[in-house]
């Protein structure tokens, strides 16, 4: 396993990463599970009132907004088309190290190893109802002819990576969402917000996770 990577448990009993050179972990240390439900799945995609639905995720990761969405089409019965982005990929001997399925007995493991299986740059049938493609790309040069109804902006957080919050990365993301999609994430700092609303979001701050007072949901009308 890479030296710079770390496995943590945090609150809630799932697991994440831990990366030294930032001094910044994957997910909350208060419930990496809890998190990602509670920022992309109840206060993202569970807003968007429609039978297919297509999601762009800044910040694959560890494959947990993922596997957690894939969940909730099938819970759901709604066909989702998922992208995601990552610039750094993780090895299966990492993945495997994480405890989510066990935290979570809903989860599919078969599901969790075909998101990971899944080659890079191919759209891959999970289930009849989820449809991945991964991209080794970096959102500032990432270019599409697709639009989205979803935006997880997943980043890490603007004191470890404050280049991954410019104002112009979310001015082309703005031009890549639907009428009456959202851009939705854990982070909730003023001037992110100003920025959003310069562009011409709706920006609505709603109840963070555990651990953070609030989150931000912004709407493109």
């Amino acid at each position: 396993m890479n030296n710079n990577i770390s496995i943590q448990t945090t609150s809630d009993g799932s697991t994440t990463l831990f990366v030294a050179e930032l001094n910044e972990t994957y997910h909350s240390t208060h419930g990496a599970i809890q998190e990602a439900k509670h920022v992309f799945i109840e206060n993202g995609i569970k807003l968007i009132d429609k039978k297919e639905i297509s999601v762009l995720e800044v910040g694959f990761g560890t494959g947990l907004n993922a596997i957690l969405t894939s969940h909730f089409s099938q819970k759901e019965n709604k066909t989702i088309d998922y992208v995601g982005l990552e610039t750094v990929p993780l090895g299966m001997d990492i993945i495997n190290k994480l405890n989510y399925l066990s935290e979570d007995t809903e989860l599919s493991k078969n599901d969790f190893i075909k998101i990971h299986e899944c080659n890079w740059k191919k759209k891959c049938n999970i289930h009849d109802n989820f449809y991945l493609t991964k991209k080794d790309s970096e959102i500032q040069s990432y270019k599409t002819n697709d639009f989205y109804d979803v935006v997880y902006y997943d980043a890490f957080g603007p004191r470890a990576q404050g280049e991954m919050w410019d104002k112009s990365i979310f001015e082309n993301l703005y031009n890549l969402i639907n009428e009456g999609g959202i851009l939705v994430t854990y982070c909730a700092m003023g001037q992110f917000k100003r920025d959003l609303k310069s562009i011409g979001f709706e920006v609505n701050c709603v109840p963070g996770p555990p651990g953070k007072r609030e989150m931000t949901i912004a709407n493109k009308l």
